[in-house]
């Protein structure tokens, strides 16, 4: 049942859409909507697109630190998202070949070396990969941005640095994990063990492969545990490369394991089996339900989840509007504005609300979208067909609802999965565009009147990501630090991962925290241990 739902969440249809009418910058009618609205020049997606520079050299599944074929002999395309075309066809790991990494994962726990290691040689290790990483930084962030559509600028200069550095700061933590000494009453000696866990199954999203990859593998391994990591099946390529730098690195086999494949095989297999110990899933908040209920019906193995947001960007009465704007525009668009955090219900004060739609579109109007591997593009294509409707739908939606469509609201260009950054103006709350989270490249911009006001509307939702806040104001930027129900906020900034900041969600967007030293917390078992003390010169 649970995998038939899993299923038809997970399921993809990955032809490309059919070819548009080319679009001119010009003003004129919407096809949607019928409105004169702006469009945007097409030119950057209609060239010839750019070759990546990088070879695929890793398919297979990593299996006890051998790459090998899946038991069934089954593969999948993965595709390239600017155009839809397959880039390679990836080994299809199921249900069997998850029973394989288990059990590698599981013989390596009990019997390899790596939690009998030193913590300092594990950071070792750890640190090796992290200067491999450096050493081949150009062609993860090529693969990266070819299987994802992502800007090569954003993962080279922006990810693969945060990449590294997440597993630098998780090597510097291997050693500092400890327990405690604790005073009793009564002649006992009492003691803590921060013990590892065991076997963790880990499932990746495909928004940021890489960074997942780290987040989550980064405080596994420092706390000495195994690993069978499935990868999302739209993005494979980066987790099998950057698992044979692991190897290069000297990771013992078995305590890095890959298997790429479907959610429903894979993925379900993963989360219900009964000789893992622990599951991460980062992804949306429907699977994140399937995998709670798998991982209760099976073993009750312990489940951290990062899921879905809906997240407040509240822009007050005394902000820089021009400043504001961009940082708005930031928040919403960044990786196609498919992040979890995205901050994708824009509140904006009454007073400056006409001027910063205005801005707000004129500043999605000069947003650059195009081929990702070209020098100066902001915006790629959505993932894939599926996620290309499903924003388009919205965009409908939208528009069904009376919300105003400033700008956008169309496919770009003929080809792959790009669309038209889009501004919608005089959006209310019950709106679906202001409810669901779209995880695209549309904006939605809400009017309020007061800070009690914002605070409770952007409370009303499901969702407990984040939130930011723009303003001069430092009583009224602690007032809404404390007051919104999220697990981040930021105050004048945005999307600030620094390896040692926590993430997680209040309410449905998840359970547990990663990064930082919270996250070693989820691949950690805390033992006591009490032993009767004879004749102590003190207690």
């Amino acid at each position: 049942m649970a995998a038939r739902r899993i299923s038809s969440l997970l399921s993809r249809s990955l032809s490309a859409p059919s070819a548009s009418t080319p679009l001119l910058l010009s003003r004129g009618k919407n096809p949607i909507t019928g409105r004169g609205v702006y469009r945007f020049s097409n030119a950057a997606a209609l060239e010839e697109t750019i070759t990546p520079p990088v070879q695929i050299s890793y398919t297979k599944l990593l299996i006890n630190g051998q790459f090998v074929d899946a038991a069934s002999g089954k593969t999948f395309p993965t595709h390239d998202p600017r155009t839809g075309e397959v880039i390679a066809h990836v080994a299809e790991g199921d249900a069997e070949d998850v029973n394989r990494a288990v059990a590698a994962a599981r013989k390596a726990f009990d019997e390899g070396p790596w939690p009998k290691m030193s913590a300092y040689e594990r950071s070792l290790i750890m640190l090796r990969f992290a200067d491999l990483v450096d050493k081949h930084r150009g062609e993860l962030a090529a693969l990266e941005s070819w299987n994802s559509g992502k800007p090569y600028e954003q993962s080279a200069k922006s990810e693969l640095p945060s990449f590294a550095r997440l597993f630098r700061y998780y090597a510097g933590w291997a050693d500092k994990i400890h327990g405690l000494t604790v005073p009793a009453d009564g002649n006992h000696h009492v003691q803590t063990l921060h013990e590892p866990i065991g076997v963790a199954g880990q499932i990746i999203p495909w928004n940021f492969p890489l960074i997942m990859f780290a987040w989550k593998v980064g405080p596994a391994l420092a706390c000495g545990n195994t690993i069978v990591l499935k990868s999302a099946e739209q993005t494979p390529l980066t987790a099998l490369y950057a698992a044979k730098l692991f190897q290069e690195a000297g990771l013992p086999p078995g305590v890095l394991n890959v298997v790429s494949g479907y959610g429903p095989s894979a993925g379900a297999a993963l989360a219900c089996h009964m000789d893992v110990d622990k599951i991460a899933f980062t992804g949306s908040t429907e699977t994140g339900k399937i995998i709670l209920e798998l991982a209760a019906k099976s073993n009750l193995k312990p489940v951290t989840l990062e899921l879905g947001g809906k997240s407040p960007f509240i822009v007050c009465e005394d902000a820089d509007v021009d400043k504001a704007v961009e940082l708005a525009h930031f928040a919403l668009f960044y990786n196609q504005g498919q992040c979890c955090c995205a901050g994708s219900r824009t509140y904006v004060h009454e007073r400056v609300y006409d001027e910063f739609i205005e801005k707000a579109k004129a500043r999605a109007l000069r947003r650059v979208v195009g081929d990702p591997f070209k020098k100066g593009v902001e915006q790629g294509p959505q993932i894939d067909s599926e996620q290309f409707e499903k924003v388009l739908r919205y965009i409908k939606s939208g528009v069904e609802s009376n919300a105003t469509l400033e700008c956008g609201g169309q496919r770009f260009g003929s080809k792959g999965y790009f669309i038209q950054p889009t501004v919608f103006s005089n959006v209310q709350d019950d709106m679906l565009i202001a409810k669901d989270e779209i995880f695209g490249p549309v904006q939605s911009i809400l009017k309020f009147k007061n800070i009690d006001e914002v605070i409770q509307r952007a409370n009303t939702t499901r969702y407990g990501l984040a939130a930011g806040s723009f303003t001069k104001n430092v009583d009224t930027a602690n007032t809404l630090s404390r007051a919104l129900r999220v697990g981040s906020v930021w105050v004048n900034c945005f999307d600030v991962f620094d390896a040692a900041i926590p993430l997680g969600g209040y309410k449905m967007s998840g359970i547990g925290r990663g990064k930082g030293i919270y996250s070693l917390h989820n691949y950690l078992q805390v033992k006591a241990v009490v032993t009767p003390l004879k004749n102590p010169a003190w207690l």
